[in-house]
């Protein structure tokens, strides 16, 4: 599972204050405030349900920009499972059945019922668009007090619809549907806190269903630094059983 110290949450925005703009220019907003960084480590609470099981470990998120995403899970202070994911690749291994995985993104994919890659999965982490919006034109309006972007032109099979938030640009909510293989992903951020003087989300929830099969993770950051120097050890033990993804 892809799975501040000083908080602030997202300010409210009052109905009669939001400026109607075109998508071009929500867009644009909305890359201008990219999260900026080169390293990141976060601590993070995790809680995990997918109405067979459920846990909720706490997290270690280190991420080099573009690079690779660390993760370390722990409960009660051991540690119960790493991972490392690159843009080539996803590897993990968990202690409790002494079993790893590396491969393509295919194991993500299925977990969160659509098509994943690096960019995405860094994007979720950080507030922004799964998809590049600069390469696709949108029409725009305002919902519940905040913008909302739906494509032009959907992609085949596909439907996406993004919600922005008025003072940050930041995702509020992202939907990505598969009707004909009645899939859904759905990603709301809660809210935002102040990393130094840049907004990054406070609580994610993400619930994505397949028929009536039910996924949800709830992330919460509890600190955030970003900046510094950090640390990536991964290697999977010996003797450990290899998962196989069909």
């Amino acid at each position: 599972m892809v799975i501040l110290t000083s908080c602030k949450g997202t300010k409210a925005v009052s109905g009669t204050s939001i400026k109607k703009l075109k998508a071009d220019k929500i867009i644009s907003n909305h890359y201008s405030n990219d999260f900026n960084f080169s390293t990141l480590n976060a601590k993070v609470k995790v809680r995990y349900n997918d109405g067979k099981q459920s846990f909720s470990p706490n997290v270690t998120i280190r991420l080099e920009k573009d690079k690779k995403i660390w993760v370390s899970a722990k409960l009660l202070g051991i540690t119960l499972a790493k991972a490392l994911i690159t843009p080539e690749k996803v590897s993990y291994y968990e202690k409790v059945n002494n079993t790893y995985f590396e491969g393509d993104f295919k194991l993500l994919s299925d977990w969160l019922g659509t098509d994943l890659d690096y960019e995405k999965v860094q994007q979720l982490l950080l507030g922004q668009a799964l998809f590049d919006l600069k390469n696709e034109k949108y029409t725009s309006s305002i919902e519940n007090q905040k913008y909302r972007l739906q494509p032009k032109k959907e992609l085949e099979l596909f439907e996406r619809l993004f919600i922005l938030n008025p003072d940050n640009f930041k995702m509020s909510s992202q939907q990505l549907r598969q009707p004909l293989e009645n899939r859904n992903l759905l990603i709301n951020y809660k809210s935002y806190q102040k990393a130094g003087n840049q907004d990054f989300p406070k609580e994610i929830h993400i619930m994505a269903t397949e028929g009536i099969a039910k996924t949800i993770i709830e992330i919460e950051y509890r600190s955030v630094d970003y900046n510094a120097k950090v640390s990536f050890p991964f290697k999977i033990p010996s003797g450990y059983e290899e998962v196989t993804i069909e």
